[in-house]
């Protein structure tokens, strides 16, 4: 059957590099989900804790139950229907109104909106938040916000910087004034990251430079990582194309002349998803030939196992989409194993 393979070296590799942007790998928060953006969140929740990474950003109280065990810090990014209490969940307040949903006793971060406008509440709600959080009898353990475009070269990330430095001078002022325990602050993704010179808040949350991808890096100067997950897909048959045969679905392949052809396990209701006519070369070097049917594609060879791919970039961009939508494809039933 195929499978991916996850680079545990890569993966330690990337997330070397981001523990020493951000001064440590404490100050690191993993974020696994989409289950881990498509490479198995058990695999790389256990690797990450191998690292030593103790915490980590989940979109689900789901996912947060399968890794409860392995971090010491999980924060619940769109989720408030916890029927479990943990102290290691933190909850994430995308709305005023998520604090009447919880139990008192929960850890919350409270998400401002700083520019996305997206989730989050409004500066000038904060502390109408805080005031409400602390009457439900919430732990009020974070405030963070989300940038909406570190990976551009645009002023919004100053922007956004600006008013979140802002933010919490004035929180830790209510802080001290409310005799409050210390709040954690967070802005970063991966993106943000390495767009600071010193990087100064409580954890930055890398999702897509942990699996080896940053957007921009040629125009921002970011660093080159490592692609954790390869595809890799088996044999199912051979045959001899004769020449002026068609193939697949369509017909859309003709050969040229006599060729050895052989189909393998992996099609888009895997994840790897139609070509539109596009040419595409695994990394073995064969090219795909005719379409891409739900659970096959056939290429030139009679190889038993190939690679389709190290590295998802030449995908994204055939596809017009980002490596996210390429990583996040990958079906959570292949089998994930670590190398």
């Amino acid at each position: 059957m195929s499978y991916i393979k996850l680079s545990k070296q890569n993966l330690f590799y990337n997330l070397n590099v981001c523990a020493k942007q951000a001064g440590d790998k404490n100050k690191l928060a993993i974020v696994l989900k989409d289950n881990a953006y498509g490479h198995g969140l058990l695999e790389i929740a256990s690797m990450a804790k191998e690292f030593g990474v103790t915490k980590a950003v989940v979109q689900t109280y789901k996912e947060a139950l399968k890794i409860e065990h392995l971090f010491d810090i999980i924060l619940i990014l769109a989720d408030t229907k916890i029927s479990t209490f943990s102290h290691t969940f933190h909850i994430a307040i995308n709305d005023i109104a998520d604090i009447e949903e919880l139990e008192q006793n929960t850890n919350i971060h409270i998400k401002v909106d700083t520019g996305m406008h997206r989730n989050g509440v409004s500066p000038n709600q904060l502390e109408m938040a805080i005031d409400r959080a602390l009457k439900k009898k919430l732990n009020i353990c974070g405030v963070f916000t989300h940038h909406k475009s570190a990976d551009e070269f645009t002023s919004d990330f100053f922007y956004q910087n600006t008013i979140f430095k802002g933010l919490k001078e004035k929180i830790k002022s209510i802080c001290e004034k409310l005799n409050l325990s210390p709040i954690l602050f967070h802005s970063c993704n991966s993106a943000a990251l390495f767009r600071h010179q010193n990087f100064d808040e409580d954890f930055a949350r890398i999702g897509i430079a942990s699996y080896g991808y940053l957007c921009a890096n040629n125009v921002l100067g970011f660093p080159n990582l490592k692609p954790v997950l390869s595809l890799y897909a088996n044999r199912l048959s051979s045959r001899v194309l004769k020449k002026g045969q068609s193939l697949g679905y369509g017909g859309t392949y003709t050969a040229y002349d006599d060729i050895s052809i052989s189909t393998y396990d992996i099609g888009y209701g895997d994840g790897f998803k139609r070509l539109g006519g596009s040419s595409f070369e695994t990394k073995n070097g064969q090219k795909i030939l005719g379409r891409v049917s739900m659970d096959s594609i056939v290429v030139e060879g009679t190889d038993d196992e190939i690679c389709i791919f190290d590295d998802v970039n030449q995908l994204a961009s055939i596809h017009n989409t980002i490596t996210y939508e390429i990583l996040t494809s990958q079906n959570p039933n292949i089998e994930r194993i670590i190398s």
